[in-house]
């Protein structure tokens, strides 16, 4: 097995938007248990660690992020995006794509490593439905907080399968224009 990232991604500052942090926090503390290769990332909202983290050639990235589908809070998503090709956009638009330096959101971020070459073989987002991502405070709501331990059963379950070479693809597909 190549090289794996699994990061973290949110703001932990934003309530159920921190659970990305969260999940990757819960799997390092049993860091024993995870195959050879795989990397635990904790990117916060600054999606140029992750960008740098691309750098190093890479066959797998799970993100896990909250995510907007009008679910249930808690309810877990796995995706696969469907990352913009730029190489169409003019000079002055791709500027203006990239005009927020520490590129927070995931898929700006992959976008960019799209850009340079560096995107891995396979990207796959493990989302949750938050409760409330957008007003300040610390902690997670409880049903989100209720779907971490379901969510590193399931990113290790990924690992599993990537592993032993499984070309199960239960993901949805969702365009370049979410989150």
């Amino acid at each position: 097995m190549g090289r794996v990232i699994v990061a973290g991604v949110g703001n932990v500052l934003h309530q159920d938007d921190g659970f990305g942090v969260e999940v990757v926090k819960r799997i390092a503390a049993d860091v024993r248990s995870l195959p050879v290769g795989v990397e635990l990332l904790d990117v916060g909202i600054g999606g140029m660690v992750l960008v740098q983290a691309l750098e190093q050639a890479c066959e797998l990235l799970i993100l896990v992020d909250v995510f907007q589908r009008g679910g249930a809070p808690g309810a877990l998503y796995l995706l696969e995006p469907e990352v913009p090709d730029l190489e169409s956009l003019s000079l002055h638009e791709s500027r203006d794509y990239f005009a927020d330096t520490h590129y927070a959101t995931p898929m700006r971020a992959l976008a960019l490593a799209r850009s340079l070459g560096r995107l891995p073989k396979r990207v796959v987002i493990l989302g949750c439905e938050p409760e409330e991502a957008e007003d300040m405070g610390i902690g997670l709501n409880p049903a989100v907080a209720a779907a971490i331990e379901p969510a590193c059963a399931r990113v290790k379950a990924l690992l599993v399968e990537w592993r032993e070479g499984s070309s199960s693809r239960s993901v949805q597909h969702v365009w370049a224009g979410t989150n």
